[in-house]
């Protein structure tokens, strides 16, 4: 199975699950097919190996339910928007041909998830150009294909959403995949150095970020995304009647 409803892009792998964990478990719930794709292996996080990252990130997707997770392997910390990265994305956007790009923040503490919205932006409009070439796995030339949708999530600043999802029926789920990278997060067992991610409240601020964005649509928790785009609806019903949209 290729094609992707939804493709969460992210720089670092448990950035999916912190800010829009909640939506792909709802779409995967629905029936939806939902991938993601790890841009690094986050080989230059402080705590933990890469062969951790690796067991954890497939852990939690199998907690939230997605069809695939892959990992594009660029350098943590050092991958760039660029002809030559561009290509290697562009190659996974034609792979999994999705409606909707799920991508990090614009601008955040963490420069990978600037570059990494930058890079996912660009990608995906240049991979509806047809005269850029790029090849499958058997070799064969690829089809061009541009998601109709592309949203940045919301990470570690407090930016102002476009829209707010309703993810308080798949909270608690999210909070397990989250959970899933226990050599990322507070460990009262753990020797290792004590990061920015990996103090006792960090996962609970967490859940006060998303109460708050909750609150905002009138729900217990919610998602925030940011659309560069005007978003249209068939009718004013949908802004009544959510479950209609």
């Amino acid at each position: 199975m290729n094609k992707l409803h939804i493709l969460a892009i992210a720089a670092h792998p448990d950035d999916v699950e912190l800010g829009c964990g909640g939506t792909l478990i709802k779409h995967a719930k629905k029936g939806h097919s939902v991938g993601i794709l790890d841009l690094t292996e986050g080989e230059l996080g402080t705590r933990g190996s890469v062969v951790e990252r690796y067991k954890e990130a497939s852990l939690a997707a199998n907690l939230m339910g997605v069809q695939v997770r892959e990992n594009a392997q660029f350098r943590d910390g050092f991958f760039e928007n660029n002809e030559e990265y561009q290509l290697k994305l562009i190659y996974y956007i034609r792979k999994y041909k999705p409606e909707i790009v799920i991508t990090n923040a614009p601008l955040d503490r963490h420069p990978d998830h600037g570059r990494g919205f930058s890079l996912t932006k660009d990608a995906c409009f240049l991979a509806g150009l047809r005269k850029i070439e790029t090849i499958d796995n058997e070799g064969k030339l690829q089809d061009a294909w541009r998601p109709k949708r592309v949203f940045s999530m919301i990470q570690d600043r407090q930016l102002e959403p476009t829209f707010i999802v309703d993810i308080s029926e798949t909270f608690e789920v999210k909070m397990e995949a989250i959970k899933a990278y226990s050599s990322q997060f507070y460990n009262a067992a753990s020797d290792e150095p004590i990061t920015y991610i990996a103090t006792q409240n960090f996962v609970e601020q967490i859940q006060y970020r998303d109460a708050l964005l909750g609150k905002r649509i009138g729900t217990m928790y919610g998602e925030g995304f940011i659309s560069e785009n005007i978003l249209g609806i068939n009718d004013l019903d949908c802004l009544i009647y959510p479950q209609l949209a």
